[in-house]
């Protein structure tokens, strides 16, 4: 496998509130462990905002790992996608200039996340509705790939490195207008019987592919959920505050899945993977299982209620068993 890869969260603003703190001397040392610690070579800059996106570009570029440039619309109209789109292409283009390795991502299950391509106002109603309307999951590729084949023009008059898109199976995109076939693939057990095979196929199609998205949380039963893992959290208004039943915690149940997968992307001849995700702010681990937030966390670390971690002092958080196996993984993997 070409490009051993994680996602790093910059910061997704809704309501005006971002999900995450971003210090600036904060961010430059998590990317220099996901180089020498996780043995990364790319990292997958995630987030709604482009000022955070491209210092985090910057100081990726330094370290010398590849950026994968990604804007993460959310809640947006596709005429203010295809604004931000613009001026993320402009930023990562000077940045390319200046001899960085890009790869600009134009946005991510955009579908699920923004409006325009589904009914309802947020991502549970428009779930809801796609999966009780065939009409709805039958129309949507024509809608997506309408928009994308924009999408792409707007980045290439203002990009000259690779562009891909990180598409949701269900979307079904049409992968001409791009250089890099990437989909989020979560493996569930609806799924599991037939996941090598739809992994050999998109290698097969014979473009570049890139797993932009595979991981679970760390409890007993996640890997079975796949996708939907992450969806046992209790909320005051926006704010996550305990689970919503009982849950054992099982570290050794993510860093497995992690090892299964990035397997088959390397039989399978992928070529670059990105493990979902590298930190998860705002969700807190606690001992008191019922409040241990951090079981709906994706995030490789565990970040703590107070005080710092003694693996890498100075940080606001501790490894959890999926680092070290993501970094066993990315260690062997040349």
């Amino acid at each position: 496998m070409r490009a051993k890869g994680i996602g790093y969260d910059t910061g997704l603003a809704r309501g005006g509130r971002f999900n995450r703190p971003f210090d600036p001397e904060l961010v430059r040392r998590e990317l220099t462990i996901i180089r020498d610690d996780l043995h990364c070579t790319a990292v997958r800059l995630i987030g709604t905002d482009l000022d955070r996106i491209e210092f985090a570009a910057r100081e990726a570029a330094a370290l010398g790992l590849e950026v994968w440039f990604s804007p993460f619309p959310w809640d947006r109209t596709p005429e203010e996608i295809l604004d931000l789109f613009g001026d993320g292409a402009a930023r990562a283009e000077r940045l390319r200039e200046a001899g960085a390795e890009v790869v600009f991502v134009t946005g991510a299950e955009l579908s699920l996340f923004n409006h325009g391509f589904l009914p309802g106002e947020d991502l549970p109603s428009r779930i809801a509705q796609l999966m009780a309307s065939r009409d709805l999951l039958a129309g949507l590729p024509a809608r997506v790939n309408e928009f994308l084949a924009r999408a792409v023009e707007v980045v290439r008059a203002r990009f000259g490195g690779r562009v891909t898109y990180a598409a949701v199976p269900l979307e079904r995109v049409d992968w001409t207008p791009f250089d890099i076939v990437s989909v989020d693939a979560h493996r569930s057990k609806e799924v599991e019987h037939g996941y090598r095979e739809g992994v050999r196929s998109l290698v097969a199609a014979g473009k570049p592919v890139a797993i932009t998205e595979f991981g679970v949380t760390p409890y007993r039963g996640a890997a079975d959920l796949g996708a939907r893992c992450g969806e046992i959290l209790e909320y005051d208004g926006d704010v996550p505050v305990r689970l919503n039943g009982e849950y054992v915690r099982d570290e050794e149940e993510q860093a497995r899945y992690l090892r299964e997968l990035l397997e088959v992307f390397g039989t399978e001849g992928v070529d670059a993977a990105f493990a979902c995700t590298f930190v998860c702010y705002g969700l807190v681990h606690r001992a008191d299982p019922r409040v241990d937030l951090d079981m709906a966390s994706w995030g490789v670390v565990k970040v703590l209620e107070e005080g710092s971690g003694e693996t890498f002092p100075g940080v606001p958080w501790e490894p959890k068993a999926a680092f070290f196996a993501l970094a066993d993984c990315y260690g062997a993997v040349r």
